[in-house]
C-alpha cells in the first residue's frame, strides 16, 4: 500500500472556506461517501477559541454554498460535534477515480487541511497526484510504501496506541502545558537546563504548584505506558 499525507487547500471545499474567515479547527472522526448522490457524510470535531467564535463559525459553515447537510449533535463552550453532508470536492473526485481510499482522519484549520489516502500501488498513487495539481494546492508531507508486516503489525498494536492516546487525553491544560514546557525546556536532561523553579515562574505559581502540576502529569502518562506495554503483541 502506498500511504500518502497532503497538505491541502481545495477551492470548493466548505470546511476550508469556512477557516478562511473563522478561527476554526475542523476533525473529521467519521465519514461515507454516497457514490449515487456524489456527496460526503462526516461527523465532524469542531474547536473555536471561545463559544461566540464557535457559533459564528457554524453559522456560516450551515450556510455555506456547498453544504447539503448539518446537525449539530453536541456543544460546550468552544468545543461541537457535528454531522454533516457536502457535496464531492474535485480533490474527492480524483482520489475516488483513481482508486483511492482514507487511510487517516482529516484535519482543517488556516484554510488547509491534512489528508491520509492509500494507493493499492505507485501507479494509481501517482495518478491521483497529477490529477489533483490541476484544481488544487497541496503538498507531499509524506510518502510511504508500508508492506503487509507493517500494516499487520500497526493493526496489532491499534490498542496499545490508543491506551497511550487516552492518556494524553486524560492531562488537564495546566498538566499539559508544564509538562511541555518542562520538555521543551530540558527540565529532563542531564544536568537539567531547566530548573523547577523556571517552571514555576513560567505559570507563575509556587514551586509546589508546578511540582504537583508535574508530578500529575507523568504518574498519568506513566500509568498508560505501562498498561500500553502489556498490550503490544
Amino acid at each position: 500500500m502506498i500511504d500518502i499525507a497532503l497538505d491541502m487547500r481545495q477551492y470548493d471545499c466548505p470546511f476550508i472556506d469556512t477557516t478562511d474567515d473563522a478561527e476554526l479547527s475542523f476533525a473529521a472522526s467519521y465519514w461515507e461517501f454516497n457514490p449515487a448522490a456524489g456527496e460526503l457524510e462526516t461527523r465532524m470535531v469542531v474547536e473555536a477559541p471561545d463559544r461566540y467564535e464557535l457559533d459564528e463559525g457554524l453559522s456560516m459553515l450551515r450556510d455555506h454554498r456547498g453544504m447539503q447537510g448539518f446537525d449539530l449533535l453536541a456543544k460546550r463552550d468552544g468545543a461541537a460535534r457535528i454531522r454533516t453532508t457536502i457535496e464531492e470536492t474535485s480533490a474527492m473526485r480524483t482520489i475516488r477515480q483513481n482508486e483511492g481510499y482514507v487511510t487517516g482522519p482529516f484535519y482543517i484549520e488556516d484554510g488547509r487541511e491534512t489528508w491520509h489516502v492509500g494507493f493499492d500501488n505507485d501507479g494509481l498513487a501517482d495518478g491521483a497526484l497529477s490529477g489533483l495539481e490541476r484544481n488544487n494546492d497541496f503538498s507531499v508531507l509524506s510518502r510511504e510504501d508500508t508492506s503487509i508486516p507493517e500494516v499487520s503489525e500497526l493493526m496489532s498494536n491499534a490498542g496499545a496506541a490508543m491506551t497511550l492516546i487516552d492518556g494524553c487525553r486524560e492531562l488537564s491544560d495546566t498538566e499539559r502545558e508544564t509538562l511541555e514546557t518542562a520538555v521543551n525546556g530540558g527540565y529532563f536532561e542531564s544536568p537539567r537546563n531547566a530548573t523547577l523553579g523556571d517552571l514555576a515562574d513560567e505559570f507563575d505559581v509556587s514551586k509546589p504548584a508546578a511540582s504537583k502540576n508535574l508530578r500529575r502529569a507523568e504518574r498519568k502518562l506513566i500509568e498508560r505506558v505501562v498498561d500500553a506495554l502489556g498490550e503490544l503483541e
